[in-house]
């Protein structure tokens, strides 16, 4: 994959960021809010424009809050984002005017000796846009008028971003990525179980719960083959969340999941499985996903009074409705086995494409209806005609009967519990319907 162009929108907090990268994507990958500091780590994700691409990251805000605990960190991501783009598109609010904070920063970014548009947004209306002279005291860079959340003058920055990429640009293309959501409730170690797979401090990490809001992107590259790692927001339940922002990354944290291609769901060994963990494996299992579990801070039990089967048969008894998912024993702190999960990913995915025949799976179900005979709701047995295989991510089957019957509870689970044996469809949820012919 050759390196694309690197272009980052930085500027002071709830100055419309977000909204200008959503924009610019053309989809909604960043969390926009009305409050300020939602946004706290790198966001990258591949941009498209006019048949040109590049990494556009989303950065928080340049601002040292006393209010905030990490304002700090998050500016110094913010710095690292500048520092290694090839483009910056420095934002201000044009309702506001510009701060002197505003202005000392722009001079510090110019020192870096790179192309930066200034990108004034909010601008609404033509009569706004010639109320903007006082930008111009910033000097000879070009400064651009625009409504991000309105769409107005977008095209024209738009233009300006492809004129000034390299004509290289052109031939790459969007990789084919692998993504994976990493998933779990609040303090598991989801960012340094990411942070440990990219082999550097790419979030925020802190025992305070919350402290990832929006999920992230995290590209890496292992075995020429490309993974995108999404790190969400922890998810608990919305009674016991206070703060807004939060609120709203785990609404967006249980949307990634329905966009990933496999979810990682971690755990954390000190504590598990919990309710909220319950809660988190129904929402995997619920979207069809394949699935992978990872007990995490495996370094801090002691091995001698408790084993790996112990801990398995604890996990697989409370969730038994995921004990299709496989099992790693990982630590982020130490990296022990944190990069199975890649592994694991891999082979879960192939397993949720995979396609079975009709006549290998009509001698499964001869095999069951002799062996296993069915039985339906009300404890009557029933005949399985035959059976298909209807779709696949996740794996569907139907299955054909003389009447309208639904099959026992207990029988379906021991029903699909044979079929993944039969068929290794390991780490992937299987759907089963009955249909009368």
């Amino acid at each position: 994959m050759k390196k694309l162009i690197k272009v980052a929108i930085v500027g002071f907090p709830n100055v419309g960021k977000s909204t200008l990268f959503n924009r610019l994507l053309k989809q909604k990958k960043s969390l926009v809010h009305s409050l300020p500091g939602m946004t706290r780590d790198q966001i990258p994700a591949f941009c498209r424009l006019a048949k040109k691409s590049f990494i556009l990251i989303d950065t928080g805000g340049f601002f040292d809050s006393q209010g905030d605990p990490f304002s700090a960190q998050v500016k110094q991501k913010a710095w690292e984002a500048s520092q290694i783009a090839e483009v910056l598109l420095f934002v201000l609010d044009g309702k506001r005017g510009m701060t002197p904070g505003e202005e000392e920063l722009f001079f510090s970014l110019k020192k870096m000796d790179k192309p930066i548009f200034v990108v004034i947004n909010k601008i609404d209306t033509p009569r706004e846009e010639d109320q903007i002279g006082d930008f111009y005291r910033l000097g000879k860079e070009e400064i651009i008028p625009i409504s991000a959340e309105h769409n107005r003058n977008l095209g024209y920055l738009e233009e300006r971003i492809i004129e000034i990429l390299p004509d290289s640009a052109d031939e790459d293309k969007e990789t084919e990525l692998l993504k994976i959501a990493i998933v779990g409730r609040i303090n598991v170690g989801k960012s340094s179980v990411v942070n440990r797979l990219s082999g550097e401090k790419r979030l925020i990490v802190s025992e305070i719960p919350g402290t990832t809001r929006d999920s992230t992107d995290t590209l890496i590259r292992r075995n020429k083959k490309t993974f995108c790692l999404i790190d969400t927001a922890g998810i608990r339940k919305m009674s016991r969340t206070k703060d807004k922002r939060e609120k709203a990354g785990i609404i967006k944290a249980k949307k990634d999941i329905g966009n990933a291609d496999v979810v990682c769901l971690i755990l954390d060994a000190m504590e598990f499985p919990t309710r909220q963990d319950t809660a988190i494996a129904h929402i995997a299992h619920d979207s069809g996903k394949p699935l992978i579990l990872a007990l995490n801070k495996w370094d801090l039990i002691q091995k001698e009074t408790q084993s790996h089967k112990e801990f398995r048969d604890r996990i697989y008894r409370k969730l038994d409705f995921v004990s299709y998912a496989p099992l790693v024993f990982i630590s982020a702190l130490s990296g022990q086995r944190v990069v199975k999960i890649l592994d694991l990913s891999e082979g879960v995915l192939a397993n949720g494409k995979r396609k079975i025949s009709t006549p290998k799976l009509n001698k499964f179900l001869k095999m069951m209806n002799t062996r296993h005979p069915p039985v339906s709701r009300n404890r009557k047995k029933i005949k399985l005609k035959y059976m298909v295989q209807k779709g696949i991510l996740p794996p569907s089957f139907i299955l054909f009967t003389h009447s309208q019957a639904s099959l026992d509870s207990s029988y379906e689970k021991f029903f699909l519990k044979k079929l993944y044996e039969e068929f290794d469809f390991l780490g992937t949820p299987l759907r089963v319907n009955l249909k009368k012919s």
